[in-house]
């Protein structure tokens, strides 16, 4: 079909008006079809419209004036004729018809604090189990975006892919036929775009292509894709990070999320590669304690990654990309225990009959061999296309035949020459979904075909949880490394991702549990959960490591590594006691001593305990102090590229101390001087202009010219 509202009252027809539909995550969502359905569900109060997803992604709001002349030109230059989501709009104002709900497991973060419906109707649910609740929600529409390509495969010549979001689907699917199967009308929908990037390997439509309903290329639905642009990283974003980055081990395995803090890891293990001296010298400026520097040379390193890393994250990132363009995530993995196996014993591995004996022996091949264990070997590069399995035979390429015996002299003879150049089939990334500014998305749609065949999108439950491939997964994710972030932690080690004190969900669990969680069960593994020690606000400071909090997203019994931007405190196998003086020592230290008293008053440390003197200066100077030794580049504000020019990002930088520096009370007092103080315009006419305060008109333009040129002057200094 090619109109989205044909296509929406072909699935009013199909359900009889009884619409549970279940969209994906994210980017993967077909916007078009989605506010088709959502106009005919307005239009008719008989239509029943049920919406089950996560992550409705919609352009940034402005929470002041001087927001909006921010936010308002760079949001039509990023984000252009992107369509909006309807519903929205609506759920956001809790103005959804009474015929329309929607539900979802996780949040555009602080996008729904205050909506009401969308609280109500919050599904809080590990990602891994997302599929399984959706369908027993009775979901009985799917719809999602498809990548599209010329080939041979698929209708009309062309081949489809899940791309941005297989991660449900996949698992989604299987229990959806079951259902069509005994009787139920389930609905398939894809609407493709031609700017979403092909994405191969599991994530192709392939097989499923014949189970899908409708196909829809409306003309009008190939507007912009959403992009999520680069935020600033901030000193203590860089610090958090410099710190996680020592804890990656080399040939080990890498997840991390999004957002500054991963940025900042990134950046910093980009500079552990590629400026190795400078990365080693910050950390000596550090002055790390012993036990910190021990912990290091324990768990993670300070060296380039010779071996390389492999990459296994629910969402796949532009930095994690990154790592992959520069050489660091290139450790490759396989679908075959026993070739795995072989892989990690022998890491340079070549097809040849030391490969060949030593599957036989792990009884991953067996004498006389089978034509499955034929197709494998030759699907992984072992041996080149052309040898067939006839009865007690191999027939060659060249129509020879030898004994299908792997011990006969003429048989190791023959196949001498038939094994492959190199291994085929590794994949060197494993992600769920993916999501990022315009830059990542123009990268996947150019990376060669090598490189792309090494990343798979896939399954949600292959990549979160180890169930069902166990043997294998322990074998790929070899020292992973699980670096996710937190907004609070507590003394005793729990912390808070999600949800709030008073109940409002933040954003959502996702996949953070299942990954904490497999760190605990995976040999060599680490749960690393980064948070920033202190945050500001209206000109106050307050603590992230809190005594106690009323909710927790990860249980302090799951508690492993915590890191912010003064250290590291490693938390596994602790007492309380233990676990209290590890978080005190990475708190910030003006919080330190009150901390340290809820502690003693609650029975948790000894009356007598002092904060040892080395941590007694955790505070933003000597963050600063250290900052001033590291090289070019190591702390830059934007290190994996911004879609800010330059005026906007010291723009964001003014009004970014604004909404931190000054409080509510305070903020009149700084307008009256901000209005009679004395500030050179013509040195910020760029940044004026951009605002549309070049020239004022009024006394609130003035006022806001000149808290602009204030802010300006602050930063700058």
């Amino acid at each position: 079909m090619d109109d989205a509202l044909k296509a929406a009252d072909r699935i009013i027809e199909l359900t009889g008006g009884e619409i549970r539909l279940g969209l994906p995550l994210g980017l993967g969502k077909p916007n078009r079809l989605v506010n088709a359905l959502y106009q005919r569900a307005t239009e008719n109060p008989d239509v029943r419209l049920d919406i089950y997803t996560a992550l409705s992604l919609g352009r940034p709001g402005a929470g002041s004036d001087l927001e909006k002349r921010f936010l308002e030109p760079f949001a039509e230059r990023v984000f252009g004729d992107y369509e909006e989501l309807d519903y929205l709009k609506a759920a956001k104002k809790d103005q959804l018809p009474d015929n329309i709900r929607v539900f979802e497991f996780f949040f555009q973060p602080g996008s729904m604090l205050g909506s009401n419906s969308a609280q109500r109707h919050y599904i809080s649910v590990n990602y891994t189990h997302a599929a399984r609740d959706l369908n027993a929600r009775g979901v009985n529409v799917v719809a999602q975006l498809l990548a599209c390509r010329p080939g041979a495969d698929g209708e009309n010549g062309n081949d489809y892919s899940f791309s941005c979001n297989p991660e449900v689907t996949l698992e989604l699917l299987p229990m959806l036929k079951a259902r069509r199967d005994a009787g139920e009308t389930i609905v398939t929908v894809g609407q493709v775009h031609r700017d979403l990037p092909f994405m191969e390997n599991d994530a192709r439509v392939g097989e499923w292509l014949a189970d899908m309903d409708i196909l829809l290329d409306d003309p009008q639905g190939h507007t912009r894709l959403f992009s999520t642009p680069n935020m600033p990283v901030n000193l203590q974003d860089h610090f958090v990070g410099l710190h996680a980055s020592s804890l990656v081990r080399d040939g080990g395995t890498l997840q991390i999320g999004i957002g500054a803090l991963g940025d900042a890891l990134v950046h910093h293990t980009l500079r552990r590669q590629q400026h190795n001296d400078n990365y080693r010298a910050l950390l000596n400026a550090l002055d790390l304690p012993d036990e910190h520097r021990a912990l290091i040379e324990r768990e993670g390193g300070t060296g380039r990654f010779d071996q390389g890393l492999y990459g296994c994250s629910e969402m796949m990132t532009h930095g994690l990309l990154r790592l992959i363009d520069e050489g660091i995530i290139r450790r490759p993995v396989y679908d075959w225990s026993a070739l795995q196996r072989y892989v990690l014993a022998h890491p340079q591995a070549r097809p040849d009959w030391s490969l060949l004996d030593a599957l036989r022996q792990d009884s991953g091949v067996s004498s006389p061999m089978t034509p499955e264990q034929l197709a494998r070997l030759t699907r992984f590069g072992v041996l080149r296309a052309g040898v067939v399995v006839e009865a007690s035979h191999l027939r060659l390429p060249n129509d020879d035949s030898v004994p299908n015996d792997l011990d006969h002299p003429d048989t190791r003879e023959a196949l001498e020459g038939l094994f492959g150049d190199r291994l085929n089939g590794g994949i060197i990334m494993h992600g769920g979904f993916f999501l990022g500014p315009e830059a990542f998305y123009q990268r996947l749609r150019e990376l060669d075909d090598d490189t792309r065949a090494a990343i798979n999108m896939t399954r949600v439950n292959i990549i979160n949880d180890l169930y069902g491939g166990e043997d294998l997964r322990l074998l790929q994710r070899r020292d992973a490394r699980f670096v996710n972030t937190a907004f609070t932690a507590t003394l005793l080690g729990a912390a808070v991702s999600d949800q709030l004190e008073d109940g409002r969900v933040l954003s959502g669990v996702g996949g953070q549990y299942n990954f904490v969680s497999q760190a605990h069960e995976l040999p060599g593994a680490r749960s690393i959960l980064m948070t920033r020690a202190w945050r500001e606000r209206g000109g106050e400071a307050a603590s992230n490591v809190l005594f106690s909090y009323a909710h927790n997203t990860i249980p302090r019994h799951l508690r492993d590594m915590v890191i912010t931007e003064y250290g590291v405190a490693d938390l596994r196998g602790k007492t309380d006691e233990e676990v209290v003086m590890a978080m005190l020592n990475v708190a910030d230290s003006r919080f330190q001593v009150e901390l340290m008293e809820q502690a003693q008053e609650a029975g948790k440390l000894r009356r007598d305990y002092s904060i040892p003197e080395r941590f007694r200066h955790n505070n933003p100077e000597f963050l600063r102090r250290v900052a001033e030794t590291g090289g070019e580049g190591s702390f830059a504000t934007f290190p994996l590229g911004t879609d800010f020019d330059e005026r906007e990002q010291r723009l964001m930088k003014a009004l970014t101390w604004l909404k931190e520096k000054v409080s509510q009370k305070d903020f009149l007092s700084l307008g009256r001087r901000a209005l009679l103080g004395d500030h050179d315009a013509e040195r910020y006419q760029a940044e004026l202009a951009r605002m549309g305060l070049a020239d004022t008109d009024g006394l609130r333009e003035r006022l806001y010219q000149r808290l602009l040129l204030t802010a300006l002057d602050a930063t700058e200094a």
